[in-house]
């Protein structure tokens, strides 16, 4: 997909472990066979399930610098206090300096992380500079080769060790994520064996650092894209998570026709599975279906089946829900499932509080969800309900229209 919206010039880019049941759209049972003729097919039809995260941890993307971190503890407030145990960001990718990962950027994102227990900091890192610059397959091709023989080594080391350094060494990298595309230099299909050769040098790199405890999450975009994403896996001992990028956009209309397309969250999952690996969704969210309430139930449910490691919705216009208006019906789904389930939840501000990118913007009331004649309590399973606190109830009047 197009991810001009994610670049760092002045911002780079950009979940939740619940799942809204009343009225959701049905979500097909597993059972479709990912043997698709690649070099990773599994064919297990969704007999096994990929290892399930003892805590997973959900988060949003709204920014990707200081503004970002800010608006976590406001995106909290707007869900009733519910923790975002996820801190998410992108290093920029237009040179190599970015690429090391400059201290000033990564320092804000380390602070919030250090100063809670359980949380989560997850990193996508370019694989080649100059990575969203349109550059041809030729060059791209060139570049990869030079990295699978240790010419970029150097840089991934200076990455690490300031990641170790500023307090952050078991970040989660996602490295060179949704090669299967087109729109990054970084990217897999013009040579997929030196690509692979290259993600392996990387690693090798970063792990060569002393103190590092990092895992690599291999995220491509779902579908097929430009290549298989199968094809461009690097192999077990060099990925600790198999991720999946999956916005609400062609191909597929429905979200059973996203779970049942050749590459898509079926396959994802089985090839998981066959591999032994955990799952995360980096980046989830609503795209080119507009609102859409039955996707973000169902993929909400999806979550909750899965329990990936974390996952984050990308939190802005087009895809989000807290920091954009044109998506009033999912932001409910969104916001009703997950309000007020945190450690410490917060009672409802005096005056309501805006997304920090949109100070001046009309922002919603933090009414709620309550008990009594018009709520109604839904059962989402012993696993939600225990890390809920209890179960979650849905007011059955319409909500007010928050923007």
């Amino acid at each position: 997909m197009a991810t001009s919206h994610r670049r760092l010039a002045v911002t780079c880019t950009g979940t939740v472990l619940a799942a809204f049941l009343a009225a959701a759209a049905a979500v097909p049972a597993p059972g479709f066979a990912s043997e698709r003729g690649g070099t990773g097919g599994t064919g297990t039809s969704g007999a096994a399930k990929p290892p399930p995260a003892a805590n997973p941890a959900f988060g949003t993307f709204t920014d990707s610098g200081a503004r970002g971190v800010q608006a976590i503890a406001r995106t909290q407030q707007w869900l009733g206090g519910t923790d975002l145990r996820v801190g998410h960001t992108y290093l920029p990718g237009g040179s190599w300096s970015d690429i090391e990962g400059q201290v000033d950027f990564l320092q804000p994102w380390a602070q919030w992380k250090q100063a809670r227990a359980g949380r989560l900091f997850v990193l996508n890192v370019p694989m080649l500079d100059d990575n969203e610059g349109h550059v041809p397959d030729d060059q791209v091709r060139a570049e990869l080769r030079q990295g699978a023989a240790g010419q970029f080594d150097a840089h991934y080391k200076t990455l690490a060790q300031r990641l170790v350094d500023i307090g952050v060494p078991d970040t989660v990298i996602v490295l060179g994520w949704e090669m299967n595309g087109t729109t990054y230099t970084g990217r897999c299909g013009p040579d997929p064996a030196s690509w692979k050769a290259y993600w392996k040098r990387i690693v090798g790199a970063m792990r060569s650092v002393p103190g590092q405890k990092f895992r690599f999450d291999f995220a491509p975009s779902r579908g097929r894209d430009a290549v298989p994403w199968t094809q461009c896996y690097p192999g077990d001992h060099v990925v600790d998570i198999v991720g999946m990028d999956s916005y609400d956009q062609p191909p597929g209309s429905t979200f059973e026709q996203e779970v049942k397309q050749p590459y898509g969250l079926q396959d994802h999952v089985d090839f998981a599975a066959a591999h032994g690996k955990p799952i995360s969704y980096p980046e989830w969210g609503l795209f080119r279906n507009g609102d859409n309430p039955a996707y973000m139930r169902a993929m909400l449910k999806w979550i909750d089946t899965y329990k990936p490691v974390y996952n984050t919705l990308t939190d802005y216009c087009p895809h989000g829900v807290w920091q954009c208006k044109r998506n009033p019906q999912s932001a409910q789904v969104f916001r009703d499932a997950l309000y007020g389930r945190g450690e410490h939840p917060v009672r409802p501000p005096s005056r309501p509080t805006g997304p920090p990118a949109e100070p001046t913007k009309p922002t919603e009331p933090t009414k709620p969800p309550t008990g009594g004649r018009d709520c109604t309590p839904l059962s989402l399973g012993d696993w939600l309900d225990s890390w809920f606190g209890g179960s979650v109830c849905i007011p059955m009047s319409w909500w007010q229209k928050w923007y």
